[in-house]
This record gives structure tokens, C-alpha cells and sequence, in this order.
């Protein structure tokens, strides 16, 4: 089958142009400024025609936590924010530390054919940070990387070999960096806001200690250290400093990081809980200076949906956790729209630079001979972001029912339309 997308402005990392995409069967085959004959033709006109998405951080809850959210309603919703591929962490039950749970994962995904579900294997079995996986098995059953995400690895000795062995295998370690010896019991950002409201604090230091920790261990080992959802201005000093010492390490940071300081909280918004917390102004400038500067290497949502059930608590024990996948355009483009980055950057973050990591080649440009993975975005649509269009199980996030700018308003997959923005415009 061929598909024409016409009209539209074609934006990769290092470079825009208004051209013509000709997609056949699962290929792009041609970027041209002429109209050939397709079986489809789709007007972009007015929209950006982007590489498909690529999430380096998701929480699926599958298997063991499906009524939050499975492979197939977390399929679902990451196309309709234009993600075509998702790597879902391994912090399920049971915890995704061996090959068979692997398998099972990707051939649900498969089976529903809407993304490439690329699953991040523990580093430790169970999550208990007591000793690695079989690293080697899970790499071969499909896993890309690996991280006990949500818990830390404690134990410098277990991180260490999991350095090493991940990049014996060629692969990295996504760490949760947090130091749970210090502020035990916090469930916000230690400061001002959280003295105000009477809840016990999270002090940047914990994640700045662990990040200078398994900064100092990727240096002995040789191996890639991928530090998940930056939060403090600190931690970027500490990975910029490893960065120009030529340590292997990159990170990412989150929508939410870069966009909502600690005053959201002042309500008792258990929706704006997260782990990492939400930190100070000054800490989302620097979120937003290292995305300008090209220190941060990624945007990735941390999509961790939560029932409201789990979040309708008093705040103490909700869970931490917010949605993130239909918003990640839209908070990304707000970006675009202040000046801090640009349509180029918007790709590299989101689809150029992952595809660097997780090295795979076919993905993350729009060029001939590349897999045919393409999200068309609309910048100016408004549109209230509420159950009608919400795709996932869960409602866990602070934008429900707000109105937002910009989004994903088709998906393309392998060559093949699997979303369609619904006509319920605002």
C-alpha cells in the first residue's frame, strides 16, 4: 500500500522543509516535492509531520497491575501522543527479571500492532537490588535495558556489575536516582512549599547524591549510566561536569519537570505527586536552560498511570505517579512557543536522540529507506483533554479536563494509520 502525506513541513533534528513524504508498505520511498499516485493521500497542510515518538521511560503495569493500565490500552495511548515506540519499565508484578516475562510482554504488544514495545529489564531480581539479572537472556528475549525503577539500586557493589555487564552485552543502566537513607517518608520537594503545608520534604541531595554515586561508577566501569527524570539543577551540574570529563552518561528529563515547580502543590493535589517530586522554579529553569544548551539528551513522560481509587487519599499515601503520554506534545510545544527550543530540537529530544541511544537505525528521521514511523502534529489545535479523548485506564494527571494547544492528530505505525485525531475539538 502506498501512502501520500502532501502539504506538510517535514521537521527532522537538523532540518524543516516543506516536501512530500511517499510511504510504501512499511518504508518511507520517497521525500518529494511532486504529487505521485497513492492508495492514500493525506493533507498535512498547516501541520508537522514529525518522526514517530520514542519514550524512553513508560509504566504499563502489565502484568500484575492491569487495572491501571496494560500493553494494550498503554499502546493505545501512547499513539495518540504520537509515540510509536515505548519502553515500559520493569517494576510489575512479577517484576520483568527474566525472559519469559520478556517475551510475553512484546508479543502482547505485537499482537496488538500498534508500537514497538521495547521492554527495560530489572537490574536486580525482584527489584531487590540483591543481585543482577540474567542480563544476557533478557537482552536476547528483547529487553534494551536496564532498571529497578521506582526502588534505587543501594548496593554500589550490585550497581557496579550491572554497569559492567550491561556494557559487555552493549546495553546501559537506567538508575532511580534516589538516596532513601535521607529524608525516609518524604512525599514532596523539602522547602518552603512543603513547611507551608506541613508535609515531610524530599531534599534535592537525595537524588544529587545518588546521581554523583553511579556518575563516579560509570567512570570506573566504562559503562552507559542513563539517569532518569532529572529533576534538580544540581544533578545537571553533576552530568555536565561527567559530560566534559567524557564519561558515558545521558539522561532525561520529564514534561512535568520542565514545566510545574512545587507551588502546584498548594492545593493538596495528589496528582501533582511524583517521584522525583516537583522541585523549585530554579530547578525547572535549569530543566529548561539543559533542554536549550543540548546537556539533556531526552524527553521522556514517565507515564505511571494510577486508579483513582489510589489517588482520592489523603496525600501521605497517595502514590507518586502522573500521566504523561497525550500531554508530552502539547507541554513540549508550550516549549517551542516560549523560545526555548525549536521544531529540530522538539525531534531530537523526543525521537533523534533515542534512537541514538537504543541504537536503532531505522527510526528517528523521516529519510528514505527509514521505517515509516510518523506522527502528524497540529500546533494550533485547542482541544479539552478529558475522558473523550483519554485512552488510558487511569485519569491521574493535573491537566484532566484542561484545555491545551497542540497535538498529535494521526499516527502512522510501520506504514499504517493506528490513530486518528477524534472530532471532538473544544
Amino acid at each position: 500500500m502506498k501512502i501520500l502525506i502532501k502539504n506538510g513541513t517535514v521537521i527532522n533534528h537538523d532540518r524543516s522543509e516543506k516536501i512530500n513524504v511517499l510511504i510504501e508498505n512499511d518504508q518511507i520511498s520517497a521525500l518529494t516535492k511532486d504529487e505521485p499516485s497513492a492508495d492514500k493521500i493525506i493533507d498535512a497542510t498547516g501541520k508537522l509531520v514529525m518522526p514517530g515518538l520514542i519514550d524512553m521511560h513508560v509504566h504499563f503495569r502489565d502484568p500484575g497491575f492491569e487495572y491501571k493500565d496494560d500493553v494494550i490500552t498503554g499502546s493505545e495511548t501512547a499513539v495518540a501522543g504520537g509515540v510509536t515506540t515505548a519502553m515500559p519499565m520493569a517494576n510489575t508484578n512479577p517484576v520483568n527479571d527474566n525472559s519469559a516475562i520478556t517475551k510475553a510482554m512484546i508479543k502482547k504488544a505485537r499482537d496488538r500492532g500498534l508500537i514497538d514495545l521495547l521492554p527495560i529489564g530489572a537490574i536486580s531480581q525482584d527489584c531487590k537490588g540483591a543481585k543482577i539479572v540474567e542480563m544476557g537472556d533478557m537482552i536476547e528475549a528483547g529487553c534494551v535495558a536496564f532498571s529497578d525503577d521506582g526502588l534505587p539500586v543501594t548496593d554500589s557493589s550490585v550497581m557496579r556489575q550491572a554497569l559492567e555487564y550491561s556494557a559487555h552485552f552493549g546495553s546501559f543502566v537506567i538508575n532511580h536516582s534516589e538516596d532513601c537513607s535521607l529524608c525516609h517518608g518524604g512525599v514532596m520537594n523539602e522547602g518552603r512549599v512543603s513547611a507551608l503545608l506541613g508535609l515531610k520534604g524530599m531534599a534535592s541531595e537525595k537524588e544529587e547524591i545518588m546521581v554523583s554515586r553511579d556518575i563516579l561508577l560509570a567512570k570506573k566501569t566504562g559503562g552507559h549510566l542513563h539517569v532518569a527524570h532529572v529533576s534538580s539543577a544540581w544533578s545537571l551540574k553533576l552530568i555536565d561536569q561527567a559530560k566534559k570529563e567524557g564519561i558515558n552518561v545521558t539522561c532525561e528529563v520529564t514534561p512535568h519537570h520542565f514545566t510545574y515547580d512545587e507551588s502546584e502543590l498548594m492545593g493538596y493535589d495528589t496528582n501533582f505527586k511524583m517521584s522525583p517530586p516537583l522541585r523549585t522554579n530554579a530547578d525547572v529553569e535549569a530543566m529548561r536552560e539543559g533542554l536549550k544548551s543540548g546537556l539533556i539528551d531526552v524527553i521522556a513522560t514517565d507515564h505511571a498511570p494510577h486508579s483513582w481509587d489510589d489517588k482520592f487519599v489523603e496525600f501521605d499515601k497517595a502514590p507518586f505517579g502522573i500521566l504523561g503520554l497525550q500531554t508530552l506534545v502539547p507541554l513540549t510545544l508550550k516549549l517551542v512557543d516560549e523560545g526555548v527550543i525549536d521544531y529540530e530540537k522538539m525531534v531530537a529530544l523526543t525521537s533523534y536522540n533515542p534512537a541514538k541511544i537504543l541504537k536503532l537505525s531505522g527510526k528517528g528521521e523521516i529519510a528514505v529507506g527509514k521505517l515509516a514511523d510518523i506522527a502528524i502534529i497540529d500546533p494550533e489545535l485547542r482541544y479539552t483533554y478529558d475522558a473523550k479523548l483519554n485512552k488510558s485506564k487511569s485519569q491521574n494527571s493535573p491537566l484532566f479536563g484542561k484545555e491545551l494547544k497542540g497535538a498529535c492528530v494521526l499516527t502512522i505505525k510501520s506504514g499504517k494509520v493506528v490513530f486518528d485525531f477524534p472530532n471532538v475539538v473544544a
